[in-house]
């Protein structure tokens, strides 16, 4: 099996070797809890320290906050603005590793316009400020990896983009940020560090932390394909569950906490052609900042901000949400979107660290690693792009109390799967298409999606001709994809595929309902389906849909939760 690759039989060496842990002596040097983007950067981060390590997801890689943010890869420009240089600093300095060096495949720069509503004052203190932004990111040691930023009259905003009011704004400065597809940044992740030897199960979840007096030897699990549950021994866990930080921690202890507070933002998703622009937007509202960011064939506006109380696993949107966006982005626009026009609706969750303000658009975005019992190690706060930031403070933390002398962190030189050689790759993509016998613009989708691991998707075309075919209703999406999921990216369940390996839930208008029969077909022989348990999938993701729609025409967060918990996980799978 190629490394790396995270297959049905990879998972059950990596459920037989946890139950090994047991052994006198064979305990792992660190288990991390939480399959989101911090705990992947961490389980990365520790295998190349030469470290045995493993980490569990309780669902599915990047299931919770990590699939369902903005999609950037930012320094914070409305840091600046709160004088936090240290923050901006530090997710510039990222942004450039992310865009040359670690996932240039992943990670891509998007141009963005900052109107500007007053006509003299405003725009040399927002140039100073984007000017700040450029210079602090071309300070970084391997470069800025984007263009510098430009500024726009009024006519040129317009030309660049036309669907918006022609007296909306007296003029624009365009500049850039990057862009990422979170969901397969993290499986990616979890891939790289599997291929660096460490082991790695989602689907497994932590019911209780073992003990040795005070101090945490490890966690029982529950494996939530069949019920059946197991110990795994470590010298330390790394405790990275994000909104779910509270509820893991409290397991152990309930002195010295660090509280995380859930702001709930949503995004909603709109054909490109309903908007006319060749840049993303950002805007500013009462409660938050504003971005329309474009996203293939579609565009992203995001987000909200505000305090959440109810389910974790599956927040819901609410119509007020979906009102409270269309309203503000239509303040701008020639044309007003409506409800009609939005084809997907997801909700996340930022786990903030708590502090005195009663508003979550005021809680740190900074990050806190804490060791509240010896053993464990609790990581908390932060932001997407900083997540290699956080996995390597979370790492030497965790590293101290080992009795051996262990490598400093070494992830800012590690690139991802699939990140050498996509340049070349990119380059030679007509022959790879003539080769294929596919068109450039699947071999393009492929590339950027997979990297140079494009090369494994059409190998299974080659083998298979009909897996070239497209996905019903989702036209990017090739059923080699679905196929590549299942046997090489950990992907259990139909909306696993659907919704994080893919975006079709979110991207297609029918949020996947005519793609999931297919999707099922074709993951049943991968994961030794029966019958009857490919009927359930399908049923499931249809149920899915259904509820999530009836959330989003609820008026609060109370109705909405309550309509969106119609449906429970499909655990466990017989």
């Amino acid at each position: 099996m190629d490394a790396g690759a995270l297959s049905p039989q990879d998972r059950e060496d990596t459920l037989a070797a946890l139950r090994a842990t047991a052994g006198r002596g064979r305990e792992l040097d660190i288990l991390i809890v939480g399959g989101g983007v911090v705990g992947a950067g961490a389980a990365l981060d520790a295998a190349t320290r030469g470290l045995d390590t493993a980490i569990v997801e309780a669902r599915d890689w990047a299931s919770g906050t990590s699939s369902r943010s903005s999609k950037l890869i930012h320094g914070g420009l409305r840091y600046l603005e709160m004088l936090d240089f240290a923050l901006v600093r530090e997710a510039l300095q990222e942004r450039g590793l992310l865009l040359e060096r670690i996932a240039p495949h992943l990670v891509r720069p998007v141009p963005f316009m900052y109107p500007l509503t007053k006509r003299f004052i405003e725009r040399p203190y927002v140039g100073a400020g984007v000017a700040l932004y450029d210079i602090m990111a071309a300070a970084q040691d391997h470069g800025r990896g984007v263009p510098l930023h430009k500024h726009l009259t009024r006519r040129a905003m317009l030309r660049a983009a036309p669907s918006l009011k022609d007296d909306a704004f007296v003029g624009a400065i365009r500049y850039y940020d990057a862009q990422v597809d979170d969901a397969r940044l993290v499986v990616n992740l979890v891939r790289t560090a599997a291929a660096y030897g460490a082991r790695a199960a989602n689907r497994l979840k932590v019911v209780n932390f073992l003990r040795e007096g005070e101090r945490v030897v490890g966690a029982r699990v529950s494996n939530q394909e069949d019920g059946t549950e197991f110990d795994i021994h470590a010298k330390q866990v790394v405790n990275a569950t994000g909104v779910w930080t509270d509820e893991t921690q409290a397991m152990v202890t309930d002195r010295g906490q660090l509280k995380v507070r859930a702001s709930k933002g949503i995004h909603l998703v709109v054909p490109r052609d309903r908007f006319q622009s060749t840049v993303g937007l950002i805007l500013r509202t009462e409660k938050s900042v504003l971005f329309v960011i474009p996203w293939g064939r579609h565009w992203i506006i995001g987000t909200t901000d505000t305090d959440w109380n109810l389910d974790k696993a599956h927040p819901a949107a609410s119509s007020k949400d979906i009102d409270y966006l269309l309203e503000h982005v239509n303040r701008v626009l020639k044309r007003p979107l409506t409800r009609e026009d939005v084809e997907g609706v997801y909700a996340g969750l930022r786990p903030l660290l708590a502090g005195e303000s009663d508003s979550t658009a005021k809680l740190s975005r900074e990050h806190v690693v804490a060791h509240p019992v010896p053993g464990l190690v609790v990581v908390a706060g932060g932001k997407y792009t900083t997540y290699r930031l956080m996995a390597r403070d979370a790492v030497d933390e965790a590293v101290r109390t080992l009795d051996e002398r262990v490598a400093s962190s070494c992830t800012e030189n590690i690139p991802l799967l699939g990140a050498d050689g996509f340049q070349a790759n990119w380059n030679k993509r007509s022959r790879l298409a003539e080769r294929a016998g596919v068109h450039v613009a699947r071999v393009e989708h492929l590339l950027n999606r997979y990297g140079s691991l494009a090369d494994e998707v059409l190998a299974l075309i080659a083998r298979q001709p009909e897996l070239a075919e497209p996905l019903p209703g989702a036209d990017d999406y090739l059923r080699a994809e679905v196929v590549y999921a299942a046997t090489h990216e950990g992907a259990r369940h139909i909306h696993d595929v659907l919704t994080r390996r893919t975006r079709i839930s979110i991207e297609a208008w029918d949020r996947g309902v005519s793609a999931a029969p297919v999707v099922a077909e074709l993951m049943a022989p991968l994961l030794g389906w029966s019958r009857a348990q490919v009927d359930r999938e399908v049923r499931h993701y249809l149920a899915r849909v259904d509820a999530e729609r009836l959330s989003q025409e609820q008026p609060d967060d109370v109705s909405a939760d309550s309509a969106r918990l119609g449906v429970e996980d499909i655990v466990p799978l017989a």
